[in-house]
């Protein structure tokens, strides 16, 4: 075949926080003869990950008002008892050693005076127990930390092979519908590679970039989902959609920059362009959990109203040490923050769903496991409790290699007839679909799409509207396999994703925590918490209804 092939111990597709974290511990426990594979598709340090401002939960002892079972149950209240118990029990009890070992990989969290780990409050958190680096940079600064370890830890580097600017398009799958490992395309050269390993794990973030506003960065479009979809991989939860409540909302711009959950942790407040602090009749005000806050900013904005943050409870000061990024992007927006409100709106964060996992990040393929966003272990139920997600990915991506280790990582090349077959859909020049479609207009069409009707209040008029102009772009793009581009690969993975989620809010006919349903009964005028009658347990494997 033209094209090559390489083995490896383990392949792992993404290098986020979850991807470099396993990548780090695989790599130490001397068990991966033929070395790792690390695959992303941009620059090593460009991921979802670096972009988390808030935090990371950390349940530990030294905090003694907190406790696992305060986390817990603020956990499955967020997630409107959607979430699975011992899965929250488990990640919340692995807290304490997730954040030592962090700090033992060169995390510097946050200190007070004392030099004591300085915990803040998010919302639907009961106490405070978020840690952070960096005032507002917490993604950056544990991304960093642990690029730097990759690549410089003597012990680890040898072990770990990186191919950036590189994307897995398709994942190989044998005749009994084990993973293979994957075929890889490279942008910059356009090659492709059939890649080997006995062990292959997804990591590849989320989703927000098929939405028009999002605070996610452009590689978000939903990568690792889109290969576990076309592997007929479970999937599960994608009707819950976390719209973050304060994102920077600038005229006539479609950019969403984060402003940290935190900064109303810290007291900032919540107002309309009326004076009036709309949130002070709801339970726990400024900081009830996301799902409520969206929907009740989003019933402002509705109203004709403009909505913003009131930082000035907060105090200047204080503010430019706890928030530097905040303050420098709100500056360089002619925003000050001494005398200005800063204008927010709500956009697409995360996504709650995703490949059906074990807390391992086992998937219902063999040899297949996934970690980090991609996943969903059902810690986060229907609404992600803040800075749940950046613990999740550390535990999972522990566990993942507490798992595979156990297992023989010697590398084979096992090519049986339907490999083969798959190899030569990317090998083959005739497979090149050359229509003449605009990739960009195309991308913005869904992006629309999703935002006008599978947003924050959906029904099932919109959502059916949704699907039918999904279905109306696939009509006009149709790449089952080989693409040109990574932009044409990334429009596939997006259509795939967003017609998995379209379907999914169909399917769920009430609303619960981020899955607002305007024409379900069971709803109140005021967008209160919603409540839910029918588990996740109850529905169909969403993998199944995305045709």
């Amino acid at each position: 075949m033209p094209m090559k092939h390489s083995t490896y111990s383990a392949i792992i597709v993404g290098s986020g926080i979850a991807g470099l974290y396993a990548a780090i511990k695989l790599a130490q426990s001397s068990k991966v003869p033929d070395g790792i594979l690390l695959l992303t598709k941009s620059a090593l340090s460009e991921c979802n990950s670096r972009y988390a401002q808030g935090g990371i939960v950390g349940v530990l002892k030294e905090n003694t008002p907190d406790s696992i079972s305060l986390h817990v149950a603020d956990t499955i209240k967020a997630g409107c008892g959607l979430c699975d118990f011992n899965v929250v029990k488990f990640i919340s009890e692995n807290s304490q050693h997730a954040i030592e070992d962090l700090m033992a990989c060169g995390v510097n969290f946050d200190r007070n005076e004392e030099n004591k780990l300085n915990f803040t409050l998010e919302g639907a958190h009961s106490v405070r127990r978020i840690l952070h680096v960096g005032g507002d940079a917490t993604g950056y600064g544990i991304e960093k930390a642990l690029v730097d370890k990759l690549k410089n830890d003597k012990t680890i580097a040898p072990n770990v092979t990186i191919y950036e600017q590189t994307l897995a398009v398709e994942l190989l799958l044998d005749s009994h519908d084990n993973c293979r490992g994957v075929i890889s395309f490279n942008s910059a050269t356009k090659e492709y590679e059939a890649l080997y390993a006995p062990v292959t794990v997804l990591a590849t973030g989320g989703t927000g970039q098929i939405y028009k506003y999002t605070t996610n960065p452009s590689v978000t479009t939903g990568d690792g989902l889109a290969l576990a979809i076309k592997a007929h991989a479970k999937i599960k939860d994608m009707e819950f959609i976390q719209f973050h409540p304060t994102a920077l909302a600038l005229e006539n711009s479609d950019s969403r920059f984060l402003i940290s959950e935190s900064v109303r942790g810290e007291g900032a407040k919540l107002v309309n362009q009326n004076g009036e602090y709309f949130m002070q009749d709801f339970a726990q005000k400024d900081l009830a959990p996301r799902d409520v806050v969206a929907r009740e900013i989003y019933s402002q904005l509705s109203q004709g109203n403009k909505v913003f943050l009131d930082a000035s409870f907060i105090g200047i000061d204080k503010f430019k040490k706890r928030f530097p990024n905040i303050y420098k992007t709100c500056l360089e927006n002619n925003i000050d923050i001494t005398k200005d409100f800063i204008p927010v709106a709500p956009a697409a964060h995360y996504c709650m769903g995703g490949i059906k996992t074990e807390i391992n990040g086992k998937t219902s393929i063999n040899n297949l496991f996934a970690i980090g966003e991609a996943a969903c272990t059902s810690l986060h139920g229907a609404n992600r409790l803040a800075s749940n997600s950046l613990l999740e990915c550390v535990v999972s991506a522990y566990e993942f290699v507490n798992t595979v280790t156990k297992q023989d990582l010697h590398s084979s090349k096992i090519i049986d007839e339907t490999v083969l077959n798959t190899i030569k859909k990317y090998a083959e020049s005739d497979n090149l679909n050359i229509e003449d479609y605009d990739v960009t207009e195309l991308k913005a069409k869904i992006k629309n799409v999703m935002w006008n009707n599978v947003g924050i209040i959906r029904t099932e008029t919109s959502l059916l509207t949704a699907l039918s102009e999904l279905n109306k772009i696939n009509d006009v793009f149709d790449n089952k396999y080989r693409c040109s581009s990574l932009d044409e690969y990334e429009l596939r993975n997006m259509l795939l994703v967003a017609k998995c989620i379209t379907n999914a809010a169909l399917s769920r006919k009430e609303s619960v925590g981020a899955h607002f349903r305007a024409d379900s009964v069971s709803n109140t005028v005021s967008f209160e918490h919603a409540g839910h009658t029918q588990k996740s347990e109850d529905r169909p494997d969403d993998s199944k209804i995305i045709a």
